[in-house]
């Protein structure tokens, strides 16, 4: 047996924490790894700490000290965790699990754990299938009918994937004073340059939050909401300049430092990062879009509504909302953004109205109506949700559509009308049509182009805002069908050998130099230029359950098993048709491992998908069709002092 010597050091005070004389660990977290535990109680060493957060509550949190001395004899290449009981004050009640118990991963030889366990797994899986294969064939002569013995082969190697799937996830999970409270970006062990893969980003999380949900792993998604919820009040600023209050941070890390006045004891912190230390020092807007759409799926799975009803977390809902919602001197009601700030995070020509946000936007507004509790100094907030809603479903709809049809009607657009009524509104000039528009367009089908602007059209199809746009009903019926019916039509621009494009076509050449500034990392059919994101099976399963169209989705998860567990899990692929790891993708990334897991559970159960699934309701429809029929010329004069529907 391995053995192995630690100290373990406990801060106390006010908020007492006893490691348990017996330690255990939760059965839904265990593998199939055997695993070491260490079993001493330590001295109780300095008070508990306190994180202050701007205009929020102080929130008291105990201190574990968790120290490697030795370790010898790891021959199982496991992972060794440590559990403890812990009680906790009621003033930090709602942060962490109900029973307090709190875990830490001992990350000794993890690295060579994942890559010798997968490379065992992948010679499991060809041995296993042999033998499945031998027996099958020895018990007849004749060669099976019905294809039964590759049915088998394929199901018992999907379920290996699965398997393999799980114990990495489960891998990823960082703790914070004993809690889960998120999932890492990637353990890519062939890389010692780190960057910041080993921070918990909250739009990587959402897959694996999801994962656990359906699962019935409720409380680190708890955890993730709450303490998430605390970083949004932080001061943030960048160069003598603060950002408005209710962002969200793109990511955060949970740091050791040393206690002020003793050198003996350590606490945890959580490191939050708003887009001061991205690249490109972007915030993320998306951040909180993702947040408001985990809280509702959290409440919908789970059945606690409590959460979502606490004042912290209306208060916090409310914060993104206004900042939001807030006036401007856009004469859209879109979302208006910088370039990278969502999924496609560097310069990509994606400034402005972007497709990703306004879906991301619209499922948000409507998810945060159905959780807002109704009071009466909210009722501004919620009457300007309710029309920006409308607005935004008659724009994104009405102007952002392509078909056949729609291409044919701007290719005869007249430019440089000067009128109320004009029909070529944003001055659109035929030209700008792309000779690979004209000849991709299929006949049946059309999507949602990436972007509009005054004088612009981004034609480029754009993954994640079309697939959302389908979940979140900012499409119609018609529409979903339509950007379904042209994925199966251009299967092989799309998903190819592995799923998903984010973006098609790329950009190359002078277009390449211009929009990206020659970025290196996004060469054309590269990362965000093309690439293909094996994460957005989630997405594409969602969308496809939606419109009762799952044998979309059920034939990308398909290939995407061919060849993904055997890559390693990367992040992205390169080429027209995906046949290369991206060059610079980092392995056993997490959200491509919480993609896949998201899509088998959602094809095992399609009813579970309603979590993520936006319908349009009657008011909704009613408003709409209001809008539609009205003329499009708004009367001029002073503004009244009801409110309604705007368009």
């Amino acid at each position: 047996m391995a053995t192995a010597a630690m100290v373990v050091q406990v801060c106390g005070g006010a908020v007492p924490c006893v490691f348990s004389s017996k330690m255990h660990f939760s059965t839904s977290w265990s593998g199939s790894h055997l695993r070491s535990f260490i079993r001493h109680k330590t001295r109780r060493a300095a008070t508990c700490f306190k994180v202050a957060y701007s205009s929020r509550s102080c929130y008291t949190s105990n201190i574990y000290h968790l120290q490697r001395v030795t370790q010898h004899n790891v021959a199982s290449n496991s992972l060794k965790r440590v559990q403890c009981n812990c009680q906790r004050a009621d003033s930090v009640s709602g942060l962490t699990s109900e029973d307090g118990n709190g875990a830490w991963y001992v990350e000794n030889n993890a690295k060579e754990y994942r890559s010798t366990s997968g490379n065992a797994l992948l010679e499991f899986e060809t041995m296993k299938g042999s033998s499945l294969e031998r027996e099958a064939f020895s018990s007849n002569s004749k060669t099976p009918q019905n294809g039964t013995t590759r049915d088998t082969l394929q199901k018992d190697i999907a379920g290996s994937i699965e398997d393999e799937a799980w114990e990495l996830l489960k891998e990823s999970i960082v703790y914070y004073c004993g809690s889960p409270i998120g999932t890492i970006a990637a353990q890519d062990p062939t890389t010692s340059n780190v960057l910041n893969y080993d921070q918990v980003f909250i739009r990587d999380f959402i897959p694996s939050g999801i994962a656990f949900l359906l699962k019935g792993e409720y409380d680190i998604v708890r955890n993730f909401i709450l303490h998430t919820l605390q970083l949004q009040s932080w001061e943030k600023t960048m160069d003598c300049h603060s950002p408005g209050q209710g962002l969200m941070p793109a990511s955060f890390k949970v740091r050791t430092v040393p206690l002020d006045g003793d050198d003996t004891a350590i606490e945890e912190i959580l490191d939050p990062d708003f887009g001061e230390a991205a690249i490109g020092r972007v915030a993320p807007v998306d951040s909180g879009l993702w947040w408001i759409i985990l809280l509702r799926a959290y409440g919908k799975c789970s059945g606690d509504l409590s959460v979502q009803e606490r004042i912290d977390v209306q208060t916090g809902i409310k914060m993104i909302l206004r900042l939001c919602l807030a006036d401007g001197f856009d004469m859209f009601p879109t979302l208006l953004v910088t370039d990278g700030s969502c999924m496609i995070d560097r310069r990509m020509g994606i400034h402005g109205h972007p497709l990703e946000i306004q879906a991301l936007f619209y499922s948000a507004l409507l998810c945060a109506r159905e959780m807002l509790a109704p009071e009466d100094g909210s009722a501004d907030l919620s009457r300007a949700l309710n029309n920006r809603l409308v607005a935004l479903s008659f724009h994104i709809r009405e102007y952002y559509w392509i078909d056949m049809r729609k291409l044919n009607e701007i290719y005869r657009y007249k430019t440089e009308e000067y009128s109320f009524d004009a029909v070529n509104k944003f001055n659109i000039y035929p030209d700008q049509i792309s000779p690979w528009l004209a000849e991709w367009m299929p006949n049946k089908g059309g999507y949602l182009i990436g972007n509009l602007q005054p004088a612009h059209m981004d034609f480029r199809f754009f993954s994640l805002g079309n697939l959302w746009s389908v979940v979140s009903s900012l499409a119609t019926v018609d529409q979903s069908h339509a950007i379904l019916d042209l994925i199966e039509a251009k299967w092989s621009d799309l998903v190819a050998d592995m799923p998903f494009k984010i973006c098609y076509p790329a950009l190359e050449g002078k277009e390449w130099q211009i929009i990206t500034g020659c970025d290196p990392k996004n060469t054309p059919w590269s990362y965000h230029n093309g690439g293909a994101w094996p994460t957005l099976l989630w997405q594409l399963t969602v969308a496809c359950i939606k419109m009762n169209r799952p044998e979309i989705a059920e034939r990308a998860v398909k290939i995407a098993e061919k060849r993904i567990s055997k890559d390693k899990w990367p992040e992205y692929y390169d080429t027209k048709r995906a046949r290369f790891i991206g060059k610079q993708a980092r392995l056993y990334q997490t959200w491509s491992i919480a993609g896949y897991l998201v899509a088998k559970l959602l094809l095992n159960n399609p009813s579970a998908a309603k979590i993520l699934i936006n319908e349009e309701d009657s008011e909704l429809i009613n408003a709409f069709s209001c809008a539609i029929s009205s003329s499009p010329r708004r009367k001029r004069g002073p503004k009244s002092s009801q409110k309604t529907y705007i368009v």
